[in-house]
């Protein structure tokens, strides 16, 4: 097949399309979602006919709202984008208002839609949960859903099972399954993505990648700030809730999980839902040893103080933990006995996300120096450079005996590609178009975590379980779960 026909064949996946974004002049969708449409147009990929409408519920003012956004559209490290190429895709943006979810107050929104009733229609929901099923019914009561229409759900979704239960019964009164993508913008991350190359088409690590040669695996999703302008929804959910049930539980399935069959959306999805019914449950017992949480204080971030969270949301009697780490156990043949070790917060020492292999000690060390082999570590770092090292290790130069230290060999994608790689929601809104639910969860997988989740909820209730106080600036109370021997790698490696 000559490139040209390859060529031919990507395109005809994508359909002429408009998507609809409600919440358009949210925070989210100025500084993620728009962008992300805007590269992937200038880069020619959604060369076919479309339209990008902005939802807003206050009076439009087209002039503002392309102020808010255009810096969005310039931001890059690799190209100083025209006023040209900008204004192009300003041009194809239509703002529209919408102050409630009612047939009324959808009739514009319907009248410009039904221009094109040949084109699949997108709607991305970028509002609280809560709207999602008042949004759903009023495009099915004006006539707005058929079989070419998709929805795009963000996160949160819902607070409990039984709250995301009932949203998914709700969008599913207008929408099937297959028409349904949620989202999380981590599985679009690049590293996220080689992480499923580097398992399935390299022997040399999948053949190590069992319980025989890992001696843990762990997951860290740290942040440097503080709730900023999230107060309120966080103070409602905590970093369980906001980090663990979704973010963490993804990447602990990508790395947990069987080969797929295929490279297709059910068989992936299949094998991640088998890791998330095999994950060990929290009991009353078993929290206080295996869970942590806590809550940011009075501390220092970049030499700076910070307030603590009680001040930072000003309710003095909140008990929302900001941080969380979690030792647990995925209770099937290849991980048996291989503690997964997830930790997220606020305020920590720096921002970073990243998935560590804690690979096994060498059975007997043949060289005459005392010193310990340090194990070998494959080290995915998520953001914010995009990496990957695997730890090995070497002998020092030099005459006279061995003397070895692990030294990295790495992946900077920064350093090896040089050309501008997409972001993650750009990776993702492209897969909606196409209609590629890979790396989207179904509901099963869903409702699967959050059993799993509501584990250690109603067992830290049950057991009494309170925030350990940690200062703002430090790595939080992760030690707590940790065992003799046990230790966080990046606390000792890469600081």
């Amino acid at each position: 097949m000559t490139v040209q026909a390859k060529n031919n064949a990507n395109q005809e996946r994508f359909k002429s399309f408009n998507i609809v974004v409600f919440g358009g002049d949210g925070d989210l969708s100025i500084r993620k979602i728009l962008p992300a449409i805007f590269h992937r147009d200038l880069d020619g990929q959604l060369d076919i006919p479309n339209n990008v409408i902005a939802i807003s519920r206050k009076e439009p003012n087209i002039k503002t709202f392309h102020q808010k956004l255009i810096p969005f559209l310039q931001e890059s490290d690799h190209h100083k984008y025209s006023q040209e190429e900008i204004e192009k895709f300003l041009k194809k943006l239509v703002l529209l208002k919408a102050e409630s979810p009612s047939v009324q107050a959808y009739q514009e929104l319907k009248s410009f839609l039904n221009q094109y009733p040949e084109r699949q229609n997108i709607y991305y929901f970028s509002t609280p949960s809560s709207a999602f099923g008042p949004i759903t019914q009023t495009l099915k009561d004006c006539g707005l859903v058929n079989q070419n229409s998709k929805v795009v759900l963000e996160k949160p979704l819902g607070h409990s099972l039984a709250s995301s239960n009932e949203i998914n019964a709700e969008i599913t009164q207008a929408f099937e399954e297959h028409q349904i993508y949620r989202i999380d913008h981590y599985l679009g991350k690049e590293t996220v993505q080689n992480l499923m190359v580097l398992r399935f088409a390299n022997n040399l690590f999948e053949r190590a990648w069992n319980a025989e040669n890992i001696e843990s695996v762990q997951i860290t999703v740290a942040e440097s700030l503080g709730v900023e302008k999230r107060a309120s929804y966080y103070d409602q959910s905590g970093a369980l809730l906001d980090m663990v049930q979704n973010h963490l539980l993804q990447l602990l399935c990508l790395v947990a999980m069987e080969p797929p069959v295929a490279l297709e959306a059910d068989e992936v999805r299949n094998e991640k839902l088998k890791v998330l019914k095999a994950l060990r449950p929290l009991n009353k017992k078993s929290v206080l040893k295996d869970t942590v949480k806590g809550q940011y204080t009075r501390g220092f971030s970049e030499s700076a103080q910070v307030k603590s969270y009680l001040e930072d949301i000003e309710k003095y009697d909140s008990k929302t933990e900001t941080f969380v780490a979690i030792k647990t156990y995925v209770d099937n043949w290849r991980w048996k006995g291989v503690p997964f070790m997830l930790r997220t917060g606020k305020r920590m020492i720096k921002r970073y996300s990243e998935i560590v292999i804690n690979f096994r000690e060498v059975k007997h060390n043949i060289f005459p120096s005392k010193e310990k082999l340090n194990n070998n570590k494959l080290i995915i770092r998520l953001q914010p450079e995009e990496r990957i090292e695997l730890i090995q290790m070497t002998k020092i130069p030099g005459p006279g005996g061995y003397r070895y230290k692990p030294i990295a060999l790495k992946l900077d994608y920064t350093d090896s590609f040089k050309e501008r790689f997409p972001d993650a929601y750009e990776r993702l809104i492209v897969d909606v178009i196409r209609g590629n639910q890979t790396l989207f969860m179904r509901q099963d997988e869903l409702q699967a975590a959050w059993t799993w989740i509501e584990s250690i909820t109603t067992s830290w209730k049950a057991a009494n379980m309170q925030n350990v106080l940690y200062e703002a600036g430090t790595w939080g109370p992760g030690d707590d779960i940790l065992e003799e021997g046990e230790s966080w790698i990046t606390k000792t490696w890469g600081e």
